[in-house]
């Protein structure tokens, strides 16, 4: 079987697998989302009436029958319907996406960009203590909460030093702070493994050939450093997307925006697990197509990795 159709073949079962397991494990989830929403006593609804009401949203039927419906219902684009608002699930989230897609793509660029900036001082910065320095920022960024720098971004920036709006930002204004949020512990990885890779093919003999031959460290990075520390980088970053949507919503959660992160959030605390389905699905899909895409992508890169593809 060519190398391209296997791991798509793989994709598609680690999804159906993520599908199948995250249904029965929002089943298995303690309480009644009908109760929950509907059993009020400003409601006055009865017992049988509530019946009903599951009856129409189908959560009293068998946990199987309940999956087939929602696996069939996805193959068609028909995500379900919310407990909480009864609206389409896919409505719900078609005005959510948008708003966590930003924030993610923005994240992640600042992302490499953070981390190329330190591998590069980190490795050839002209000071031993600022090289020292820069490569004691990766483990520092790593163990810093998402919530917690979200907050002290936003009590430093905002309201002591004024530098970016709370109330009346523009648009712009608003991502500055949530995109830093989500980019620096993404870019402490990335950073590890720039510079892990740098230190490796700096280390190569072919680099001191280079050097003898008089190249410059310019040349090196653009042409040597680069090409040879893509491979790790690029693979790490697939990995990362999974955190990436994680601090994703909780930045959301913490500057109040409105997304994917608000999303979830409502959807957990009422117990609505076609919208937690969704999220949950919706995000897999993307984890899995963007480590296709590395996977796919790897043997361009390295010819060794082609060689062994077509072997």
């Amino acid at each position: 079987m060519p190398y391209a159709l296997r791991r798509t073949a793989q994709a598609g079962l680690v999804v159906v697998a993520t599908f199948v397991v995250a249904f029965l494990l929002l089943q298995a989830l303690p309480g009644d989302a009908i109760v929950a929403r509907y059993a009020s006593p400003e409601l006055g609804l009865t017992d049988a009436q509530l019946d009903e009401l599951r009856t129409v949203y189908g959560t009293d039927r068998p946990v199987w029958e309940q999956l087939w419906a929602s696996a069939t219902g996805f193959l068609t684009g028909d995500l379900g319907t919310s407990l909480q608002s009864g609206a389409a699930v896919e409505t719900l989230l078609a005005a959510a996406l948008p708003s966590t897609l930003t924030l993610a793509a923005l994240g992640f660029l600042a992302a490499v960009a953070l981390a190329v900036a330190i591998a590069a001082v980190a490795t050839f910065g002209r000071a031993e203590w600022l090289r020292r320095a820069f490569r004691s920022l990766p483990p520092l960024f790593v163990s810093i909460p998402v919530f917690w720098l979200g907050i002290v971004l936003l009590q430093v920036l905002s309201f002591q030093l004024g530098l970016i709006p709370v109330i009346n930002a523009s648009p712009a204004q608003a991502l500055v702070l949530p995109v830093l949020t989500v980019a620096v512990p993404i870019a402490a990885p990335l950073a590890q493994v720039l510079i892990g890779a740098i230190d490796d093919t700096v280390a190569e003999p072919f680099i001191a050939v280079a050097r003898a031959r008089g190249a410059g460290t310019r040349w090196l990075l653009g042409r040597e450093v680069a090409r040879n520390a893509a491979l790790p980088t690029l693979t790490i970053a697939g990995v990362l997307f999974g955190e990436l949507v994680a601090g994703a919503v909780v930045t959301e959660t913490v500057f109040a925006r409105t997304g994917v992160g608000r999303l979830t959030q409502e959807a957990v605390a009422n117990r609505d697990i076609p919208v937690l389905q969704a999220v949950v699905v919706i995000s897999a899909i993307g984890f899995v197509l963007i480590n296709l895409a590395v996977d796919l992508a790897a043997p361009a890169i390295d010819p060794r990795l082609r060689r062994a593809v077509h072997a």
